[in-house]
């Protein structure tokens, strides 16, 4: 096994639900390895990296009195850590919340969702039980890894305590779709718990997607290729296809013990053609219907009957939840069924095996297999399918996948079949079955190769190199960060000057961003705020809001307005000036355009200006935004070249106003008097001709992340109250 390329400077703290061993009370007290594709796939990290994991040791709190430091001593021989669990916790936390409400949702099957506060309050109480075992262990330095649905608060808890540290967390199931996961009570503070983590990771980029868009409906932060923004801090997200362990599955092929149960397989199935079904009993795999498709397959083809063989092994799982129970009622009764239908003394159509199998038994298996049958209705990863493929030595076998599987995404060269629908299932079980060595090997070689590349180890480096990447990135953007080093300064510079110049945005910068513009009014206190500090400086109030709207709330407070992005200007003591005369003939033709994207586009709206019109989109779904925006502007800009017009973009808003009327061309009678301190703030596109206008030494600060000409950044417009309040 190859050693780790990447260079880790402290610990990794691995954090799941349950540890890699299992504590096993009789005949004495020890350990057994535990089995999952979470544990497989981070074996090598394991074994490489010599992290301390963190998780439930298997057995429940009052099991074992008096022997807390016995299993605690088994544990750090493991490189393991406790969090100790009662029965209480267990049910309510692992059975209740995460499997009877969060795997359902997140696997689409809503028709078993429980939705019981009681588990839910387990839920954040267990999580808080593992977040102080986590601050136990942690040194400055350590990197924490967070694995998996169940531990979804656990981020943001963390950041809570540790606001520095290195936090990653990994979603080994589907992220489901907006639709589905809004119907969660809890959906907010679970996105806020992922949201504590400096990267977010994922199998695919469906999943990310679905992560983007929930945080963007629900949160309404915005991202940029993959990077949220949210008030505090940016947040990464990307996918990293999980691996298996290529070269140690080689070696243990070679195994005497593997040889020979492969051996023994196919000495019981005789010449007949084998098909391997191996899952976990659960709704999500479509066990079921993968006998009728079975079933489908021998009536249409009836010269294989007798000719073929379906190994079905069906490993035990939550066997106290009611649905699993009737699953498992129901697959038997299936067998029945089709070994009564089509079997004989000679031939058993179905070979069933309700058990846990040691690996090698499976590699056993997949060795003897001709084809594996592996179509789960939903799956985050599936590594049953990987592990086929790489058990294939001369290359030849061939994999049935559901395109519903994240490894589909890996395996592109299997046959792709859509699970519900079991004659195309029946179709890729004769087409596998008769399909040539050479097209078999064609496939196999490709699949192969990919998967000796891109191993669970590669799986972990990737991951912890993009948390790196993503905490390069918040500290690039955190040396722009208006420190309090640099905001001292800015405070002693702005007193020790007697001529002070500071200019304004509105929206976003001294308020937030509200559904109808027209509600985002000043409050009382940030009225007094200004009025206190224009006594000791000249204050700009630069918008692109109409002038109706700031002579309404700042026209008699005595600071300089200018409306419309450059538009019109009015000094304290003056009325207003318009810089343009341009006619607004375009108007007409414009609205309708713009009207009719509205029409068609729910939550979009226009507001007229003298100088401008603006398309609204704040409510509008991300997805249709983003299709018709693009449609709009490629519109407006073939078609508006004639009327010597702009398009501005701000936030959530598309404005089309004449060519040449800017914020920093509107100041310049400001400017023209060589202040001796400039403070300029805004939060969009439209400020940069503000800190582009201003001279170099001027204080430029834009608010919120993003690329900006600005010298300095702060988070969100209560910092920049709180920057104003300092200066008084």
């Amino acid at each position: 096994m190859k050693a780790f390329t990447i260079v880790i400077t402290g610990r990794v703290l691995l954090v799941s639900n349950r540890l890699p061993v299992t504590v096993v009370e009789k005949p004495s007290l020890s350990v057994t390895p535990s089995i999952g594709g979470l544990v497989s796939g981070l074996r090598s990290l394991y074994s490489d990296a010599s992290p301390l994991w963190i998780g439930w040791n298997g057995v429940a709190r009052e099991h074992l009195e008096g022997k807390e430091n016995d299993v605690e001593e088994l544990l750090v021989q493991h490189q393991c850590r406790g969090v100790a669990l009662s029965s209480k916790d267990i049910d309510e936390y692992y059975h209740g919340f995460s499997n009877n409400t969060l795997w359902p949702l997140f696997h689409y099957f809503p028709q078993y969702v429980q939705y019981k506060q009681s588990w839910w309050k387990a839920a954040k109480r267990v999580t808080e039980q593992f977040r102080d075992v986590v601050l136990e262990h942690y040194q400055e330095g350590d990197i924490i890894w967070i694995h998996d649905y169940h531990l979804m608060l656990l981020p943001g808890l963390l950041r809570e305590r540790l606001p520095k540290a290195t936090i990653g967390f990994f979603l080994h199931i589907p992220f489901p779709s907006f639709e589905l996961f809004r119907r969660l009570p809890y959906r907010k503070e679970i996105l806020e718990g992922l949201l504590g983590a400096d990267l977010v990771g994922f199998h695919n980029y469906d999943y990310v997607g679905h992560f983007l868009e929930s945080v963007r409906q629900l949160l309404g932060h915005d991202h940029t290729l993959g990077l949220l923004s949210t008030d505090k801090r940016v947040v990464k997200t990307d996918s990293f296809p999980l691996g298996i362990d290529f070269e140690d599955i080689q070696r243990q092929l070679k195994e005497d013990s593997v040889t020979a149960e492969c051996a023994r397989i196919k000495k019981q199935i005789g010449n007949r053609s084998l098909i391997l079904s191996v899952d976990r009993l659960d709704y999500s795999k479509g066990v079921v219907a993968r006998l009728l498709a079975y079933d489908c397959f021998l009536s249409h083809h009836p010269e294989f009957v007798g000719k073929v063989s379906l190994i079905l092994v069906a490993v035990p799982s939550r066997t106290k939840v009611p649905e699993y129970a009737s699953l498992k009622r129901e697959l038997d009764r299936m067998v029945g069924l089709i070994n009564g239908k089509y079997g004989s003394l000679e031939w058993t159509p179905v070979v069933y095996m309700y058990d846990s199998l040691p690996f090698e038994k499976l590699l056993g298996l997949y060795s003897a297999a001709d084809v594996a049958l592996v179509t789960p209705e939903r799956d985050g990863m599936n590594l049953i399918a990987k592990e086929f493929v790489a058990s294939r030595e001369r290359n030849k076998g061939v994999l049935i996948l559901s395109e519903m599987a994240g490894s589909a995404k890996d395996l592109g060269e299997a046959l792709l079949v859509n699970p519900h629908n079991l004659q195309e299932v029946a179709d890729a079980l004769y087409t596998a079955l008769t399909m040539p060595v050479q097209e078999q090997i064609a496939g196999m070689s490709v699949m192969r190769k990919r998967l000796e590349r891109f191993t669970s180890q590669r799986w972990a480096e990737q991951f912890l190199a993009g948390l790196n990447g993503a905490k390069a990135e918040q500290a690039s953007l955190s040396s722009l960060l208006l420190s309090p080093e640099k905001e001292l300064q800015l405070i002693t510079d702005f007193r020790s000057s007697q001529n002070r110049l500071v200019i304004l945005d509105y929206d976003g910068t001294l308020v937030p961003f509200s559904k109808d513009p027209l509600l985002a009014t000043p409050d009382a206190e940030l009225i007094t705020l200004l009025k206190s500090l224009r006594s000791t400086a000249t204050v700009v109030l630069i918008s692109g809001r109409d002038r109706n709207f700031l002579d309404e709330h700042f026209g008699k407070m005595g600071v300089a307005l200018i409306a419309e992005h450059g538009a019109w200007t009015k000094k304290p003591d003056g009325s207003w000036e318009c810089f343009s005369s341009r006619s607004d003939d375009w108007k007409d033709f414009v609205r309708g355009l713009l009207q009719g994207y509205c029409d068609r586009t729910p939550g979009s709206f226009i507001e007229e200006k003298h100088f401008s019109l603006a398309w609204h989109y704040r409510e509008v779904d991300s997805g249709l935004a983003s299709v018709r925006l693009a449609a709009l502007k490629a519109l407006l800009l073939a078609l508006l070249s004639n009327f010597d017009l702009q398009l501005l973009e701000g936030n959530r808003v598309l404005e089309i106003k004449p060519s040449g009327i800017h914020k920093g061309q509107a100041l310049e009678p400001w400017l023209s008097g060589d202040p001796e301190f400039i403070l300029a703030l805004g939060d969009d596109a439209t400020d940069e001709d503000v800190f582009e206008q201003v001279p170099e030494r001027a204080y430029t600060i834009k608010v919120r992340p993003g690329q900006s000409k600005a010298r300095y950044r702060v988070v969100n417009y209560v910092d920049v109250l709180s920057l104003l309040h300092k200066l008084l």
